[in-house]
């Protein structure tokens, strides 16, 4: 298995799409930051002006606390949209170039195979997820500075600097459970359809579709904390004035045992067919 998954890290960072995903990804980063330093304090202005002369906050609005909070907001679409592709590719590619006929005559269990796979895209996602977590920290700090944080969510929640960081820091480690859901479905979509093409657009269409349905409201309370759809906002739960750890920790583990149960559906689902 060792060497499997060996192999399977070899062969992620020999393809060049790898490299092509990545780079997008930390341009989508270099976008925020260089929008933020030539607009961002205009708008921050006028958005809270009355604000201003009501309260006092440490430092500049804009500061690299806000910064990373606005690339957090990238895990809404443009980085599981990303490990989606990049992931999915690993095994589509090898379909597409029929390696994986090859591969499966050599005395290798079908099941260890694509387990090795499903390894090492967690593993590359959460090293994915780390660097954009440590980037974002070390070039919003280094070119805004530190300060207060302000959010948005059904009301204005103000946070000081040391607050803000220990809740920022968090939310990534939160946010990497998403991540390493939509790239474990992505796998299991391209075990189903084979086809880069038609992978890319299912993945896509179910990240979408999550995303919309994370707004509706089921009015069942059960199904509201149960649906796989409502978990993947965990990472904002560190945003509210109170931390509710219990309903986050609730569902890191209710989507963990989502993640346990789609490796299972692909892994079963690979050894069961013929590759051809």
């Amino acid at each position: 298995m060792l060497a499997l998954i060996s192999t399977e890290f070899y062969k992620l960072f020999k393809q060049s799409k790898t490299y092509y995903a990545l780079a997008a990804l930390f341009i989508i980063e270099a976008v925020v930051l260089v929008s933020a330093y030539f607009q961002g304090t205009n708008i921050i202005d006028i958005l809270l002006d009355n604000l201003k002369q009501t309260f006092y906050f440490e430092g500049t609005l804009l500061n690299g606390n806000l910064l990373v909070y606005l690339i957090l907001n990238t895990l809404w679409f443009h980085l599981p949209l990303i490990l989606m592709i990049i992931v999915s590719g690993t095994l589509t590619s090898e379909y597409k170039d029929r390696t994986l006929q090859a591969v499966m005559l050599q005395p290798i269990s079908k099941w260890k195979f694509i387990a090795s796979k499903y390894i090492v895209a967690i593993i590359f996602t959460l090293i994915v997820v780390f660097f954009v977590a440590l980037s974002a920290f070390v070039l919003s700090y280094g070119i805004f500075g530190k300060g207060d944080l302000i959010v948005y969510l059904n009301a204005l929640n103000f946070f000081e600097q040391a607050d803000a960081f220990y809740r920022l820091k968090w939310a990534f480690v939160s946010g990497a459970f998403s991540m390493v859901f939509f790239s474990v479905v992505s796998l299991t979509i391209a075990v189903f359809f084979k086809e880069a093409t038609k992978t890319w657009i299912v993945s896509a269409f179910f990240l979408i579709l999550s995303n919309i349905l994370l707004k509706v409201d089921f009015g069942v309370d059960w199904f509201n904390i149960l649906f796989f759809a409502k978990l993947n906002d965990t990472w904002q739960y560190f945003f509210y004035n109170i931390i509710h750890w219990d309903a986050i920790i609730h569902n890191t583990l209710v989507l963990t045992l989502y993640i346990g149960l789609i490796m299972w559906l692909g892994i079963y689902v690979f050894n069961k067919k013929d590759i051809g």
